[in-house]
């Protein structure tokens, strides 16, 4: 049966029921999600459609419904096993979901933010882990946490033009200025203060303690002169501007963190001409000739920062994934999941990592970039146009 032919059954037997009254897409989005649970949790029929009968009933009047934990908590690893973006989701069952509808207020998020780096970063030892905020209300805007990740470095931009710090996040740190903050230290790496808006209120910032930021200095096993550049980074990727979206709910705050892939730092964070653009610096260190394309000294010194990446995490024991057994997880995950009876989508742009390609093995399949739910959205950015990439790396 097609999708069109599906929806068209679904709302026959609704109308049928009803008496011809409309059926709202909330609603058929939850039964689609409903039967997505009951299948995969083995639960009856029985009460799958009292459990749809409580939804109607709530639906008919406030406009939405409240999810059940259980409900929740599978929806959130669904949504990370239907992110296109993310070679890492052979662990989707061991993410720790945390249910924070409860909270209200922005101090209570902001607190409950700074458990959350604290619980995921472990010591180094990174558990996945999504902290899910109250539920967006029909025609209202939802809880927003404006910083695309959690964890971001400062961007100045110099009166010549140039920046000090992540270019990538110069737009965010000239609002988070205007909010009212003075600015860090006037590093390459100042930790960014959050800013969380309530529905129908104004933004509020919020400084991270530093103890709770754990960041790794950057050295290389071969290359004494490589601790020199004074290179750092933060291990806790945690997208913080998504909108998870479950059975027709939607969390526009719910962060989420997986554990970092070496390239994203050294290929992206620091290898990218519009970010920290580490590649000449490191080439002319290595007394490679940038002159020459022929001489592939991009290629060479990309190599060399993410061994140096891969060697400082390693020194410090943080969970940390290189291209090729995250490429070889990828692989172990898909036949899992064909095994399963699910497809595993998958965007080939962003699956295959941005070094080596052809040298990995997700680099020779071909995978369906199609759009399953629960799954994570981007949002339209407010007051900057910053975006994360893969959700939980």
């Amino acid at each position: 049966m097609n999708w069109c032919s599906h929806r068209k059954n679904q709302i026959a037997l609704w109308e049928k029921i009803e008496q011809q009254e409309l059926v709202s897409p909330t609603l058929l989005e939850a039964e689609d999600y409903l039967q997505l649970l009951h299948r995969e949790k083995q639960l009856s029929e029985s009460q799958l459609w009292a459990r749809l009968g409580q939804i109607k009933q709530e639906l008919r009047h406030t406009g939405t419904y409240l999810q059940t934990p259980e409900e929740l908590t599978h929806g959130a690893k669904v949504a990370w096993r239907n992110s296109v973006r993310c070679i890492g989701r052979i662990y989707w069952q061991g993410l720790t979901v945390q249910d924070l509808r409860h909270l209200s207020t922005a101090e209570e998020i902001f607190a409950a933010i700074v458990e959350h780096i604290q619980f995921a970063t472990n010591g180094g030892s990174i558990r996945p882990t999504i902290s899910i905020f109250a539920p967006d209300q029909p025609g209202q805007p939802g809880i927003r946490i404006w910083n695309p990740l959690l964890i971001r470095y400062a961007g100045y931009r110099q009166t010549d033009g140039s920046v000090l710090g992540d270019p990538a996040q110069v737009e965010l740190t000239e609002i988070i200025k205007r909010l009212g903050w003075s600015g860090g230290a006037g590093t390459p790496f100042d930790i960014l203060p959050l800013i969380i808006q309530m529905p129908g209120q104004r933004p509020r910032l919020f400084e991270l303690p530093p103890e709770i930021v754990m960041e790794v200095p950057i050295s290389h096993p071969q290359y004494p002169w490589f601790a020199d550049l004074g290179l750092k980074w933060h291990v806790l990727p945690a997208v913080s501007d998504k909108r998870l979206e479950i059975g027709g709910i939607s969390y526009s705050a719910a962060p989420f963190n997986g554990w970092y892939m070496s390239a994203e730092i050294g290929c992206r964070n620091f290898g990218d001409t519009n970010r920290y653009n580490m590649l000449p610096i490191i080439a002319e260190k290595l007394g490679l000739k940038t002159t020459s394309k022929i001489s592939l000294w991009k290629d060479r010194a990309l190599v060399e920062l993410n061994i140096a990446i891969l060697h400082s995490f390693a020194q410090q024991g943080i969970s940390i994934v290189d291209h090729h057994t995250a490429s070889h997880q990828f692989i172990r995950h898909t036949e899992r999941e064909e095994e399963s009876g699910r497809t595993v989508p998958a965007d080939w742009g962003w699956t295959v990592p941005p070094i080596s390609a052809s040298t990995t093995e997700v680099f020779h399949r071909e995978y369906q970039n199609v759009c399953l739910k629960p799954n994570f959205f981007d949002q339209p950015a407010i007051g900057s146009k910053t975006s994360g990439g893969c959700p939980f790396h």
